[in-house]
Order: structure tokens, then C-alpha cells, then sequence
């Protein structure tokens, strides 16, 4: 039976940051996006406040400032190899993520078989940002719920890796997760921790022979 890999990507693929940090740096407004992160991880604010909040400090936001964020952005080494071997299995694999869908989209290039990221509308913004795009850690799981029917899979055939928590609901309804430098919202949640930032090495703890 095939597997699904459900990834999170700010603090687990994106090492001790997020796709709206690093977005906002392009645009010298990182401590503000900073603080807003650590509001929303506190549960200060909501994730839809947050997307207000972030949408309105993007205004001259463009593509070329997305793609150089994306570029210069503190990856875990081995995501596209850790992808490739998924693949190879006859596994899927998918990154499932608060942070913007024109951001968390441009993993497709490096082999995910899907993504889903909160909707913004296109850049340059002409559009208000629209509440209902906005994820939320209870949209994760009704996401898996989908892929799993897409691809064919069970929730007992997935497997999750995530960081804090925006991932608590997802490892609460899967059989298998990985925590990656996850902070304690998953302690006790994780089947697996790993601390470091080489993708390989935590998925080691999952992998199947071929």
C-alpha cells in the first residue's frame, strides 16, 4: 500500500523561519512579520487576522520579490532527494501550509505531488484577501482527508512532519508523525523527533526498503 507524506513548511522544510518572513525581508519588514508570527503562534491572533495583517504590509509586494525570497530562504538540505526516494517508492508526497499558496506552490518544482497553501489574491494585490482561503490547523486534516482520497491512500497509510502547533490537529489523526526541531505543542504528540536540518535524516526514521 502506498503511503502519503504530509509536510508543513514554516519551522520544518523552512529551518527557524516562515514563507511570510522571509517574503517580508525582500521588503525590509521582517520584525514586523516576526511579531506577527510569534502573535499567531501564541494564539494571540487568528490565522485569518494574521493574512490581514501580513496582506497589508505586502502592498508593493511582486513575483520578483516572491522568487527571491523563495531562492535565498533557509531550506533543510535534501528536500528534492527525500522527495525523489519518495516517488521512487511508489509513495506520494505533499506540503500542506499556512503561509501563502503563491509561495508554498513553487514546491511543485522540486517534486511534491501536491500543495496547498492559505489563498491570497494574484500580485501585485488589486484584490482584498479573502478570510475563507485562510487556512487554519483543522483545515490541514479535511487537506489529508482530500489527498487521501485523490491518491487513492488512507489516513492510516500517512505520515506527517511539522513543527509546532499548526501541526497539533494533523499528528492527532495520523498513525505516524515526525516531529522537526517541533517545539512542545508536540512532544507528546510525535512518534518520531528529529533536531537538525537535513530532511534525509529525519525521514530516515520512516523510510521503507524498496
Amino acid at each position: 500500500m502506498a503511503r502519503l507524506h504530509l509536510f508543513d513548511l514554516d519551522g520544518t522544510l523552512l529551518h527557524g523561519s516562515s514563507a511570510p518572513v522571509e517574503i517580508s525581508r525582500q521588503l525590509g519588514l521582517e520584525a514586523e512579520t516576526v511579531a506577527l508570527d510569534q502573535a499567531v503562534g501564541a494564539g494571540r491572533i487568528s490565522p485569518p487576522e494574521y493574512a490581514e495583517h501580513v496582506y497589508a504590509l505586502w502592498a508593493d509586494l511582486t513575483e520578483v520579490h516572491v522568487a527571491a525570497a523563495f531562492a535565498t530562504a533557509p531550506w533543510l538540505s535534501s528536500i528534492q532527494e527525500v522527495w525523489a526516494d519518495i516517488r521512487g517508492n511508489g509513495d506520494f508526497c505533499a506540503v500542506v501550509s499556512l503561509s501563502p499558496s503563491f509561495f508554498v506552490e513553487r514546491l511543485a518544482e522540486w517534486g511534491a505531488h501536491a500543495t496547498h497553501g492559505s489563498r491570497f489574491p494574484a500580485l501585485p494585490f488589486t484584490e482584498p484577501v479573502d478570510p475563507a482561503g485562510i487556512l487554519s490547523a483543522a483545515a490541514k486534516v479535511l487537506i489529508a482527508d482530500r489527498l487521501c482520497a485523490e491518491f487513492g491512500v488512507e489516513r492510516a497509510d500517512c505520515i506527517a512532519y511539522g513543527d509546532s502547533m499548526s501541526d497539533k490537529d494533523l499528528f492527532a489523526v495520523v498513525p505516524v508523525s515526525v516531529g522537526i526541531n517541533a517545539d512542545h505543542h508536540l512532544t507528546d504528540l510525535a512518534t518520531h523527533s528529529y533536531v537538525g536540518r537535513d530532511l534525509s535524516d529525519a525521514y530516515q526514521l520512516v523510510r521503507r526498503a524498496r
